[in-house]
């Protein structure tokens, strides 16, 4: 039997296509945003007492926010590449007004997902907003896409205080990236029998959802009822969780947006092979562990390029991932949370000559499955536009919708189609991350402006969100009823320029024969 990764070899290098066209701000855009008048900083100071110590945050009387919480030791030197550990008590009251330093990455100052500078190997940390009186408030923690690669949980786009106003608990969190949070070596395996290596990323996901349910309760969180919710990345991350057993009890619902569905896992054994490679290529030809830990975080950064990322990523270790989402959906071992799941009407306008060359080497993609699926879409120039979008995310995103709902579990599912006045004009259609500041109401953090008719979406969709986190079920005050997914109805909630709209998932004909093409 054929290996998962490489049983969908084809989706992970079209995601590879996908990564490079993601979209974001011009350098005028964010120098724009860079030039903004600052706003006056709360007056108030807020402290509360963790396990680890005091935290002085800010408050506007309204909410409160503390910044840059350590949820673990920092995973530098001998910390490097291990699951994370314990955070070390701090002594007195530690200032909480400002956000943390990034995760290692390759820095890029246009893109809105990132936070602001420092980088440092020294970045677990984490932000909560509130509400100034809540009680047992629901949460909802925010995990960031960027391929795995790149992005944070500090950046402006993820503000969390317009969520926090709607009566939640808003927690954004970092977590390792590129080779720092998903890389095995076999001398790192050999220095540390019988501990978890590989999923290092996704161990601190873990570690932070950890941290929540031990502390949140002293910001007014209900730890018994937390929502995690992600985009691109952090939508599959939010997957992954959904068939982590060590993540179980972590968390009682699930957001996600734009977060794949089919994409292939490595073995711990495949990933350790391309992580000789990748050692090989810094110099190191038969690395121990401390040459291994012992590199620069910058040769690593750079070493991380487009051949190198390949099979960068989650993988099957045996105790974190033991299954795909898709292979866990379909034996009903999935977490039994309310789910709502989407995509958004275009995410990538790649052309459909690049979808089929990258499908090529399939044994599914024959001259008749080819033709059976041109057939499928209305016309030559819908297959064009669609097809990529369609088998990267429409598809696994119904395909893990109609398994949740067979499976007996709340389902709920979405196609965000909102397009703004001021983006290009090109765009036929809403474009991969574009629903990100309308979900978090941070509107002027938009790669582009946004108006008084975004700023209504806005509010109804950010209210369908909090809704879902605080009962199961996504409402909106003057807001169509969002209908629960079944799976031969296949209804969705259609966020259009004039609003929410409910109908049925669109193109069928075209994603059954999308099915066809996966294993």
């Amino acid at each position: 039997m054929r290996s998962p990764n490489r049983l969908t070899g084809p989706f992970n290098a079209m995601l590879m296509v996908a990564a490079l066209a993601a979209p974001s701000m011009t350098r005028a855009q964010a120098a724009a945003q860079a030039a903004a008048p600052p706003v006056d900083p709360p007056a108030r100071v807020s402290v509360v007492k963790i396990a680890s110590g005091r935290l002085a945050g800010l408050s506007d009387g309204v909410t409160s926010s503390w910044k840059a919480i350590p949820y673990a030791a920092p995973p530098v030197g001998p910390l490097r590449w291990r699951p994370p550990q314990k955070v070390q008590a701090w002594p007195g009251v530690r200032a909480a007004d400002k956000v943390g330093a990034l995760c290692q990455q390759k820095y890029n100052p246009t893109d809105n997902g990132v936070g602001p500078p420092p980088m440092s190997e020294d970045c677990l940390t984490l932000n909560v907003w509130a509400p100034v009186k809540a009680k047992r408030a629901p949460v909802m923690v925010w995990i960031h896409g960027g391929g795995y690669a790149n992005g944070s949980g500090t950046a402006a786009l993820y503000d969390g205080q317009a969520l926090a106003k709607q009566g939640v608990v808003v927690v954004t969190l970092n977590y390792r990236l590129g080779r720092f949070g998903f890389f095995a070596h076999p001398a790192l395996k050999a220095s540390a029998p019988g501990e978890m290596i590989g999923n290092y990323g996704l161990m601190d996901v873990v570690a932070a959802l950890s941290w929540v349910r031990d502390n949140i309760d002293r910001f007014g969180g209900d730890p018994a009822q937390v929502t995690i919710f992600g985009e691109s990345a952090g939508g599959a991350a939010v997957n992954a969780l959904m068939v982590s057993p060590i993540a179980r009890d972590l968390f009682s619902k699930a957001v996600v947006q734009s977060g794949l569905g089919r994409e292939g896992m490595a073995s711990v054994d495949e990933a350790s092979a391309s992580g000789v490679a990748f050692a090989q290529q810094l110099g190191l030809q038969d690395a121990s562990a401390a040459q291994l830990r012992g590199l620069s975080a910058d040769a690593i950064v750079q070493a991380g390029d487009i051949e190198i990322l390949k099979g960068q990523g989650p993988m099957l270790d045996g105790q974190l991932l033991t299954r795909t989402p898709a292979q866990a959906f379909a034996l009903g071992l999935e977490a039994p949370a309310p789910y709502l799941i989407g995509w958004n009407s275009l995410e990538f306008p790649v052309p459909a000559a690049l979808f089929e060359m990258s499908l090529s080497a399939s044994p599914a993609f024959t001259a008749q499955a080819k033709a059976n699926l041109k057939a499928a879409y209305p016309d030559a120039q819908t297959y064009s536009d669609h097809v990529f979008s369609d088998f990267i995310f429409v598809e696994p995103a119904v395909n893990l919708a109609r398994l949740h709902a067979r499976n007996g579990h709340p389902t709920y599912a979405y196609q965000f189609s909102v397009l703004a006045d001021a983006a290009p004009k090109t765009f036929k259609g809403a474009p991969h991350a574009t629903e990100r500041p309308y979900v978090f109401k941070t509107l002027a953090a938009s790669s582009w402006p946004l108006d008084a008719r975004d700023a209504v979406l806005a509010e109804t969709l950010s209210a369908y969100w909090t809704s879902f986190a605080k009962t199961g079920a996504p409402r909106a005050e003057a807001a169509p009823a969002w209908p629960r997914f079944e799976p031969l109805a296949a209804p969705i909630m259609d966020f259009t320029n004039s609003g929410p709209r409910a109908g049925a998932a669109p193109r069928p004909e075209a994603l059954k024969a999308l099915q066809a093409l996966h294993p």
